[in-house]
């Protein structure tokens, strides 16, 4: 025992009290032992920025329309008792979130919200011209018409005040920016300047700020910020479907399978001192194979190409050759200008290129006049309408204009 307890003491001895110290201090400490000041804190957790609320919907009341009464003079296909105030709002934003575009939102139903309200009839298999249930569903989906939106510092970055008209100097611009606040809060909700204006007064929509409110359509917002210069390619199902550009309905409908086109009808109705219109034919079996329509503005007649083609290409923010030539006669000249992208190209925000060289489905600069104004030779829709096409129709898609 004494020659074990010396072995001991003599091993101690030969270790330095250094050793020994650092030996201690990696034993474990009793928590007792600990006092708060030894403790070190935990570093705060960075947490990410609060999200902007960007739309904050007003109740039902908060904004009161003017009556509106029919002008006579619309081109608009018959349907008694269309609504008026929110209930306007409402049938068109529901219209517009269902992919059967009504145009311009803005509380005043004409042509293309009862072309909308009968593709929406079409697929349920209620008569075209009833409104009943659409405004029914309407009601339920959209409780609140109106919303009062933050002006985003995105604004910041897309609208140009200075943006010239003219076209070279275009050619020099960064983009084709919007050329007011007012303009990219009108376009992100689905509406028109005048629209902006009517409910938020001169002062509040020409002196409004990034972080600003205006009150807008309760619709889902378009994004432009969002978009990247993304090239969309073939999908199996999107690039199996078909459209149909319809240059006298001033409408393009797209359907999942090219036969199920085929079968829709139509007949021609003839307005004294009005354009020719044609209305579908709709019968009382619903046809759910139509899963979109939406204005359009088709190319000047003598540029037209009618006939069957196929989507090449779908490509966002695209470059517009500006010729003159080709916009004149409809022949390419080596006189031309690269017009960057942007909102106010006139191509809009995307491309959609049909196999037909120099045709395609694309945005426009002018929402308001879709419709109304013709393009060079183009389909133009509103940049709203066509940044969706991607989502519903692929490279390889069928496209026939009529």
């Amino acid at each position: 025992m004494f020659r074990k307890f010396l072995t001991l003491a003599l091993t101690a001895a030969t270790v330095p009290l250094s050793a020994q110290t650092e030996a201690l201090r990696a034993l474990p400490v009793d928590p007792s032992e600990i006092t708060p000041e030894k403790v070190e804190k935990p570093a705060a957790p960075i947490l990410p920025p609060a999200p902007v609320v960007e739309v904050t919907p007003l109740a039902p009341g908060t904004v009161v329309l003017p009556e509106r009464k029919p002008n006579p003079k619309s081109d608009s296909p018959a349907i008694d008792n269309l609504p008026g105030g929110e209930d306007a709002v409402r049938l068109q934003i529901f219209l517009d979130q269902s992919n059967f575009g009504p145009g311009v939102i803005d509380g005043k139903p004409g042509r293309f919200t009862v072309l909308a309200v009968d593709s929406w009839n079409e697929v349920r298999g209620h008569p075209s011209a009833e409104l009943g249930p659409v405004l029914a569903a309407a009601r339920k989906a959209v409780p609140s018409a109106f919303a009062s939106a933050v002006v985003p510092e995105a604004a910041t970055k897309w609208v140009n005040s200075g943006l010239s008209h003219n076209r070279p100097a275009q050619a020099k611009a960064k983009r084709m920016s919007y050329r007011s606040i007012a303009e990219f809060m009108a376009e992100r909700y689905h509406t028109d300047v005048d629209f902006i204006l009517e409910l938020n007064g001169s002062k509040n929509t020409w002196g409004v700020k990034p972080g600003g409110t205006l009150i807008v359509p309760n619709v889902k917002p378009f994004h432009i910020e969002a978009l990247t210069g993304q090239r969309y390619e073939a999908d199996p199902a999107m690039s199996e479907r078909h459209a149909v550009v319809d240059t006298k309905m001033n409408q393009v409908r797209i359907f999942e399978a090219a036969p199920a086109a085929l079968l829709v009808e139509e007949e021609v109705e003839t307005i004294a001192d009005g354009p020719l219109l044609l209305k579908p034919n709709v019968a009382v079996k619903p046809n759910p194979a139509l899963v979109a329509s939406f204005p359009i503005t088709p190319g000047k007649p003598q540029f037209i190409h009618y006939g069957t083609w196929k989507l090449n290409n779908s490509v966002e923010l695209p470059v517009w050759r500006y010729d003159q030539s080709l916009l004149d006669t409809g022949k390419r000249s080596n006189n031309a200008l690269n017009i960057p992208p942007g909102p106010n190209s006139p191509v809009g925000i995307i491309w959609n290129g049909l196999s037909r060289p120099g045709i395609g489905l694309h945005g426009t600069s002018d929402p308001e006049t879709i419709g109304r104004a013709r393009s060079a030779g183009c389909i133009r829709l509103a940049n709203w309408d066509a940044i969706r096409i991607p989502t519903l129709i692929r490279p390889g898609a069928t496209v026939e204009v009529r």
